[in-house]
């Protein structure tokens, strides 16, 4: 348990809250390549690599009853997440068609018409340390409205609320309704996490949602590393180029799951503590999911590491 800001016990779970879909894969890198099925989505991966670094987890979503949702549910369990927050519907189950170019970088296109995951019922307030939100599932209404609420309700709670856009432009009917939503999110929010392309189609500079009243900003560039933006300043680190990179599927979701892990690891879930954190705890905060990352790219799907296997290569566990 942890003490919040207005004296109230919580728990220390940090809660990742959104879609859970399935990665159609080609398994081989050619035109028309047969395509494999991966268990993915932003918040699912974030919840999983939480899960595999031995942080209390629990994942908010609403999956099909199908085989694909059976399996989603299962992965969860098998990666140590809590399921007591998922919803069950007969609706299909959102699919991703990705194709991976000869870098392995992936590029994504989406069948999300009448599936399970935006249909999410607002589950009331959290027992939760954290909660993490983005993706597809702050596009998508009704869901979009849902977990929107439930940030800004926990916000006002003492939840630390954590932000990825992970912005999919060609599900963007609305630009101006989903840049006003992030932009309210953002003033809530502990950590704010994207990438360079999220910034750029968002419109907002780091140091704008800084002033907005986000706690930090983590830019994550690729093969050009970290940088975090915060009210003591810029904080860069490299990419982890020790493994060679298989794809980039899940990269990001990496990221954003093992800085929570740190944070929670060094009882840094709030909005104060994030952003009173020093440049050197900045350096190994941003050293830390730069190894978590530099693993998921070295193989196939968004597939996180344990605390065991970041152990076994002489990273901080």
């Amino acid at each position: 348990m942890i003490v919040s800001g207005d004296g109230a016990q919580r728990s220390s779970t940090i809660v990742s809250a959104g879609e859970a879909l399935v990665d159609l894969v080609p398994t081989e890198q050619r035109p028309l390549a047969p395509l494999a099925p991966r268990l993915g989505g932003g918040p699912y991966n974030v919840a999983v690599g939480l899960g595999r670094l031995a942080v209390p987890t629990a994942m908010l979503t609403r999956l099909s009853t199908d085989a694909f949702g059976d399996a989603l549910a299962v992965r969860l369990t098998d990666s140590g997440v809590r399921t007591d927050l998922l919803q069950r519907g007969d609706e299909p189950t959102t699919l991703a068609v990705v194709t991976v170019d000869e870098a392995g970088h992936a590029r994504y296109s989406f069948h999300v018409e009448g599936t399970a995951d935006r249909l999410v019922a607002d589950p009331g307030d959290l027992d939760a340390a954290a909660l993490a939100v983005g993706t597809l599932s702050l596009l998508l209404e009704p869901g979009a409205s849902v977990y929107t609420e439930l940030a800004r309700r926990s916000a006002e709670r003492g939840v630390f609320v954590s932000l990825d856009p992970n912005i999919r432009p060609a599900l963007v009917t609305d630009p101006d309704t989903v840049r006003g939503r992030l932009d309210a999110l953002a003033g809530v929010a502990g950590l704010v996490k994207l990438s360079d392309e999220d910034a750029a189609w968002w419109g907002r500079e780091p140091e704008e949602l800084l002033a907005a009243g986000a706690g930090a900003v983590v830019v994550t560039r690729g093969a050009e590393g970290l940088r975090a933006f915060t009210t003591a300043g810029v904080v860069e680190v490299p990419a982890d180029t020790s493994r060679p990179v298989v794809d980039t599927i899940g990269a990001g979701d990496s990221v954003h799951g093992a800085l929570l892990a740190h944070l929670h690891d060094h009882d840094l879930l709030t909005r104060d503590a994030v952003a009173d954190l020093d440049a050197d705890g900045w350096r190994e905060a941003l050293g830390f999911a730069a190894r978590v990352a530099g693993w998921t790219v070295s193989r196939a799907g968004a597939e996180p590491p344990t605390r065991a296997e970041l152990a076994g290569d002489g990273a901080t566990p």
